[in-house]
């Protein structure tokens, strides 16, 4: 591939890249994501100090040291769409050459950590648990637009979820970091999570616009393939997992549970199951 076009890559005038508004002396090799912008603010109120911040949109970051070691904590707001930009900048920013706008030849792998809340799809899932996302799937469309490669069991995961969910196309199976999962993930509950492109309809819920699967719950709750069974519901995870394979970074999810769908329950104080594992997850770097 030659050089990038403008159209594609988009710069500021500042160099920096269009929608994180970053250059790539604020990435450090590991990276916290959140999608909630406030959340920022919960982990960077931990640091040592905060040498750096950026607000630009729904992506908002803060670099700085904690225990001594860089980490930048980036916002991406809700959905796999935000992740899409959010991952396809940051990878631009350390295997770009964002001057000549050639792609290097010796690439850097990151490590990007979401740390996320969602609802438990199991009822014995409690709330209040952290739990770390082995496989995602994703319910929404994103890699309708990529080659994602997958093995045989991934694919038939996503064909036999593809009947039970009625959907008019495949969802997508990828595995998050192993690596990841044993360092950042101990003690915590090893669960398989459900992506998808909407917090109502899409997650089974109706308000008042009627949805077309009222089966969706309970068609999520019960599929299985051996032990390996669906666990939780949120927005984002798939997108990660898949982009992280496509681009060949390390990528982990990490799961406040704040709500248990099958329960009709909600947590009381989401706030404090999402700082404790805030908390685990500095730790564990």
């Amino acid at each position: 591939m030659g050089k990038i076009p403008e159209s594609e890559l988009i710069l500021n005038k500042d160099g920096s890249v269009y929608h994180l508004n970053l250059k790539p002396k604020h990435i450090s090799d590991t990276i916290l994501t959140v999608g909630d912008p406030s959340r920022v603010y919960m982990i960077s109120k931990y640091f040592d100090d905060v040498d750096f911040e950026m607000n630009r949109r729904e992506f908002i970051t803060h670099v700085g040291t904690y225990k001594g070691k860089k980490i930048t904590v980036i916002s991406t707001g809700m959905g796999t769409d935000n992740v899409e930009i959010f991952m396809t900048e940051l990878d631009a920013l350390v295997n770009v050459d964002l001057k000549k706008r050639e792609i290097k030849q010796r690439k850097k792998k990151l490590k990007i950590i979401r740390i996320g809340t969602s609802g438990a799809l199991q009822e014995d899932l409690a709330i209040g648990s952290h739990l770390v996302s082995d496989y995602a799937v994703g319910l929404d469309t994103l890699m309708c637009y990529y080659n994602l490669p997958q093995d045989d069991f991934e694919s038939q995961v996503g064909l036999e979820l593809q009947a039970v969910t009625e959907l008019p196309f495949v969802p997508y199976v990828a595995r998050g970091s192993q690596s990841l999962k044993e360092q950042v993930g101990a003690g915590m509950v090893v669960g398989n999570t459900v992506t998808c492109p909407g917090f109502y309809g899409p997650q089974g819920r109706q308000i008042r616009a009627e949805i077309k699967n009222k089966r969706l719950l309970e068609a999520l709750n019960y599929y299985h393939k051996d032990d390996f069974w669906l666990t939780n519901f949120e927005m984002e995870t798939a997108g990660y997992y898949a982009l992280g394979r496509l681009l060949g970074h390390e990528v982990l999810s990490v799961n406040a549970i704040i709500a248990n769908r099958i329960k009709n329950k909600f947590s009381k104080n989401p706030n404090k199951i999402i700082d404790s594992l805030i908390r685990k997850v500095l730790d564990s770097l």
